[in-house]
């Protein structure tokens, strides 16, 4: 029987399925372009490849098109019957992750990984910053990441992928040295891997060098496809770099060709994010306020997501009403939260709102409180510092330029005066 590059069996006889379901998986676990034609092609050598048709599945859902899934999700229920239990198994988690239900699919990723460890593909959405643990909403969720993941390591050993999981993980819990062996013998195992890259970058941020982080991603994207997954979210490291260097210009060209709703490809959560976090920060450290880029946030966050209960998009929804002076839609907004985090969507929406109408005093105390535990709204810290650098901010201009020190000292040690991101006034 023909096995994936762990050596998982598959239930496809066609040496063209096996094929292109390996450069398929290959390609989902590096980020580079091709993963959604890769098992297009797989079933359409084996049209009765069931996890050739639930990788489909999965494929559109992480480029944003989780609309083209429900087929071969579909396909993929009517043929799990004649699969192996391991198959059976990982279609019906994807069926869970796919219809909304994420814990339900996380206790069964737990279950799954006792007799089938090595099944990377099921193990995969329980990882990184943006997975099932990371969109937990749950305090602790960081040291739930890097518990899942050490005891696999007798089962992957150097694998490329794992490494790279495993170095976001103990980066996350700024574990530097441990996160710097493993991003390293990551990258050296794939270098084309645009996930490894991406967590190179969070260490150089987490360590503060801002000029090596810039140099390195700047290098390593410079022949990577605009229509790779991680395009949108490398160019918003590098925009932040950009600004931070005081390369501004530059910073605002990355902007309007990669990052804003009018250049980038998606996925959709990286640019309604990304953007609402990159224009907070230009502003923060002395740029104009831009409305005409803010109302095109907002209207692309409305279209997107109007309400996902998805404490890290709803966050970034709300600050993008509020910057672009839409106070009646971000009432509306928070007034009904949804998800884990839903407690803390109010205290936010009160927090930006007063920010962007320069209420300094009255932003810091609705944000602040947050801050002991933000880590439940999801993404990485280097995102999450969007609320520590806005406190810190708000502090500055309401003339508590040694409260704001003091916050980013304790809070962000890595990142004090003259490494981290530069705040005006500060």
């Amino acid at each position: 029987m023909l096995q994936d590059r762990y050596g998982n069996e598959l239930s496809t006889t066609s040496p063209a399925a096996h094929a292109a379901y390996l450069a398929g998986v290959e390609s989902l676990m590096a980020a580079t372009p091709g993963m959604d034609t890769a098992f297009e092609a797989a079933v359409a050598a084996d049209e009765g490849f069931a996890l050739g048709h639930i990788a489909l599945a999965r494929a559109k859902q992480l480029l944003g098109r989780g609309h083209e899934a429900k087929a071969p999700l579909a396909r993929a229920r009517e043929l799990a019957a004649g699969t192996t239990p391991r198959e059976q198994s990982q279609i019906a988690i994807f069926d869970k992750i796919l219809s909304g239900q994420g814990a339900a699919a996380l206790d069964a990723i737990h279950e799954h990984l006792k007799s089938w460890p090595r099944d990377a593909m099921t193990l995969a959405p329980a990882t990184s910053v943006f997975g099932l643990i990371g969109f937990s909403g749950k305090v602790g969720r960081e040291v739930d990441q890097l518990a899942l993941l050490v005891p696999l390591e007798k089962h992957y050993g150097d694998d490329w992928w794992y490494r790279t999981q495993l170095a976001f993980a103990q980066i996350e819990l700024q574990m530097f040295d441990e996160g710097a062996r493993n991003i390293e013998a990551a990258l050296a195992g794939f270098p084309r891997s645009a996930h490894a890259a991406h967590i190179r970058g969070h260490l150089f941020y987490e360590l503060g060098q801002r000029e090596a982080g810039l140099a390195f991603l700047a290098d390593w994207m410079a022949d990577y496809p605009r229509d790779g997954l991680m395009h949108c979210h490398n160019s918003w490291h590098l925009a932040l770099w950009s600004l931070e260097t005081g390369r501004r210009e530059q910073a605002w060209r990355i902007y309007d060709d990669a990052l804003s709703p009018a250049a980038a490809w998606g996925p959709q959560i990286n640019v309604a994010t990304d953007c609402a976090a990159f224009l907070t920060r230009a502003e923060m450290a002395g740029e104009p306020r831009r409305p005409e880029r803010w109302r095109e946030l907002s209207d692309y966050a409305t279209k997107w997501f109007p309400r996902t209960g998805l404490g890290f998009v709803d966050m970034h929804t709300a600050l993008a009403y509020a910057m672009a002076g839409d106070g009646e839609t971000l009432a509306k907004f928070v007034e009904s939260p949804r998800g884990a985090t839903a407690d803390m969507l109010a205290p936010m929406g009160r927090g930006f709102d007063a920010y962007a109408h320069g209420r300094w005093a009255q932003a810091a105390e609705a944000i602040e409180p947050l801050l002991a535990t933000h880590e439940r709204v999801g993404g990485s810290r280097a995102q999450r510092d969007l609320l520590e650098y806005l406190v810190a901010s708000a502090m500055v201009r309401d003339g508590r330029i040694e409260a704001a020190r003091s916050l980013l000292s304790t809070r962000r040690p890595q990142n004090g005066k003259g490494k981290g991101f530069p705040l005006a006034g500060l």
